[in-house]
This record gives structure tokens, sequence and C-alpha cells, in this order.
């Protein structure tokens, strides 16, 4: 971790976000080719799907091989490339199903956001999981029973994770994304960000896997992601990304690897990183995106928040008007997180992240909004976050 300032009420700071702490910890890192691995390319261990795949065909030999990657995901690099994970042959039937969903999407006349992208600028497909398991489940088993995809979800997760999947295709002349982290923290202001306190710094990258599987060959005019090994030990990093000193330091050093198809890189989301600018003519650059969380990130009980807020909005609507603060009542109540949702409905096309039912709740108080005009935005809210 970086030596930073005194903490600040257990909290860290933008003011104390300093490029040269960031430097000073990528200059002291040595990258040791791991057991593995077949070798390092500028400073990433890259495996080879067949060599993985003989190496877990025991279960002592898989968990020697987890326990690897996830070092190199927590005390490594904070990436690592496993070359040849999928066939040609499903890959390109995917790639196929795939280009069928977005010329159905584009024909529709639907509006796609992106969140660090200018809207339309590339080919998204939101819930791409599902929208291929529903109109291509042959396809959809085939792809996902790939055994190094599993492998590396169990290394960092273990074996009760959740898999979601974007695909993104930047075209020809597309621009590159800026530099950020993931999520969770990742999808959060700067002044959002600074009110968690810093073990939650610590805990939100062992909460997701990032990954992105390539359905086609990607040299590094094609635009690849750009990636800064080891920026995920850096403590302030989910302020510090937004800063412009940060962004120029990643942009004069970090590194970027081509990919064949079938490749499959994975992350920790708490690594700088950018998708690069595409600057063949001629060449859509497809990725499936796979952002892969732990089966934890859920509350014990099953609550019917929408009810709840519902039942007691009037309540809130008279103690505001007493002049009584009830923003802990609802903090308490409503749901305060603006994920999962259905992007393709609720996009981020203004910011990060769409409103959360809190504050739809909050706005409502504010302009004193009756209980059923309140009534009928939640039920907009509810409406956007359905699939079907």
């Amino acid at each position: 971790m970086t030596t930073t300032s005194a903490p600040f009420a257990g909290r860290l700071r933008t003011a104390d976000c300093r490029v040269a702490d960031l430097r000073a910890l990528l200059e002291q890192q040595v990258d040791a080719v791991p057991a593995h691995a077949d070798r390092i390319e500028q400073q990433v261990p890259i495996y080879t799907a067949t060599s993985l795949r003989e190496a877990i065909s025991s279960d002592a030999g898989a968990t020697e091989v987890e326990a690897e990657l996830a070092d190199v995901l927590a005390g490594g690099a904070g990436i690592f490339v496993i070359t040849g994970a999928l066939g040609h042959e499903v890959i390109d039937r995917v790639s196929a199903d795939l280009e069928e969903i977005i010329a159905a999407e584009k024909a529709s006349g639907a509006e796609v956001g992106d969140h660090f992208a200018a809207a339309g600028a590339n080919d998204r497909i939101w819930n791409a999981l599902e929208k291929l398991a529903v109109d291509h489940p042959e396809d959809f088993v085939d792809y996902y029973a790939d055994d190094v995809i599993a492998l590396a979800a169990r290394a960092w997760l273990g074996p009760g994770y959740q898999v979601t999947s974007q695909v993104n295709v930047v075209n020809p002349g597309g621009k590159g994304q800026t530099v950020h982290r993931d999520y969770h923290l990742g999808f959060t202001s700067p002044e959002v960000t600074e009110r968690y306190p810093r073990h939650v710094h610590d805990l939100s990258p062992v909460l997701t896997l990032q990954g992105a599987i390539a359905h086609c060959d990607m040299p590094v005019e094609t635009g690849p992601t750009l990636y800064l090994p080891h920026s995920q030990k850096y403590s302030h990093g989910y302020l510090a990304y937004w800063l412009a000193e940060f962004q120029e330091y990643f942009g004069q050093h970090h590194v970027q690897l081509p990919l064949r198809k079938g490749d499959a890189v994975f992350f920790n989301p708490a690594l700088f990183h950018a998708a690069g600018s595409n600057a063949t003519s001629d060449v859509r650059r497809m990725a499936n995106l796979l952002q892969i969380s732990s089966a934890f990130g859920r509350s014990m009980e099953a609550t019917d928040r929408h009810r709840i807020v519902t039942a007691i909005y009037p309540a809130l609507l008279s103690r505001t008007a007493a002049g009584v603060d009830v923003e802990h009542a609802v903090a308490a109540s409503a749901e305060g997180y603006a994920f999962p949702t259905n992007l393709d409905l609720d996009q981020p096309v203004d910011g990060m992240s769409p409103p959360t039912q809190a504050d739809i709740v909050r706005q409502a108080l504010a302009e004193g909004a009756s209980p059923e005009e309140l009534a009928q935005r939640l039920d907009g809210y509810a409406a956007a976050r359905r699939t079907s």
C-alpha cells in the first residue's frame, strides 16, 4: 500500500492522492514468472489454456493453480492472460449470434449508453448473458462450459460466483476510454467515494473479477485494453483516477497487450485500465466483457423495499413538513445502490450510474410530491429493472 498522510476520520481523501506515491509503488515491483505461466509480457503473466487444463486435471493441481492466479490478481501484476481459452468454432458461432442481437437492437432504434465512452460510439449489448441464453441456448452452453473461465472465477471469488456479460464492439476510428477502476467504487463519484471508510476501498475489488474474451484478433492498432500493472495496490486509486495528473501518468506508462481470437484476459477491477482507440479502417473490435461477481454481495433476508417505502412515505412527508430530518429513515428503507439494473432501459447516459430508489424518494420529498406521484415514479424505477 502507498504511503499517505494520516487518515482523515478513517477515510481516504482526494487531497491525499499523489502521483509520486503511485510512481514509487510501481517502481518497486519485481515481476517473476509464476510457476504455471508460460512467460511475462510487459509485466503481465501469460498462461496457455492447454497447460492450465493439464495442471488442473487433479484436485491438488486445481487448488495450486487457483492460489497462484489469486496471488497474481492481488499481490502481483493484477492481471493475467490465458491464450486459446476458447476455440474458434464456438467463438465464431457466438460472434454471429451477437451481431444478430446488435442488428436487432439497432433496428429497434434503442439508444445505447456507455459508462466511459460517448453514447453511440460503440456497439454495446447490455445483459448479453441473458440475451444469448434466450436466443441461442445451445451456443450459450457451449461457450460458458469453458473450464478456464470457471478457473479464473473460482480463483478470485470461490465457487458461488455469478456471471454477467456486456459485449462491446469498438468500430473503426472509435475512441478509447478514459482510465478508470471498475465495480463497485469505480462507479461512484469522488464525492461519494470519499464517504466510504478506507476498509471498503480494500473490500470492493475482491467482490468482482473483470474479464474479456477476444472475439477477433486484436493487434495493438485495433485498440485492445490499456493496463497499468500493479496499480490495484494503490490505496487511493478509486479517488485518484479522476484526477488529470493520474490520467496523464497512465497515458505515459500503461501497457497494451495484443490478443488473438479466443484469448481471455482477467484482471482485478481496481487495476487502472481503459479500452484503447481503434485506429484501423476496417476492423470491428469485438470483446465479450465479463463482470463476475461474488455470491456474498447480498443481504440475508428478502425485503420488499418498494412496499416499505410506499408504506412510510406519508410519514416521511409529514415529518419533513414539520422540519424533521428524515434522511436516516430514507437510508434504512429505500434501496441506496443503483445496481443491478436493466441497462437497456436504465442507462448511465448522463453519468456513471442511474438514480437509486433512495434518490427518487429524496427528490419526491424535496418537491413535496404526493404519495400517488411517488408510486408512479417507483413503478417506473421497478419497471426499468425487469429484463423481460
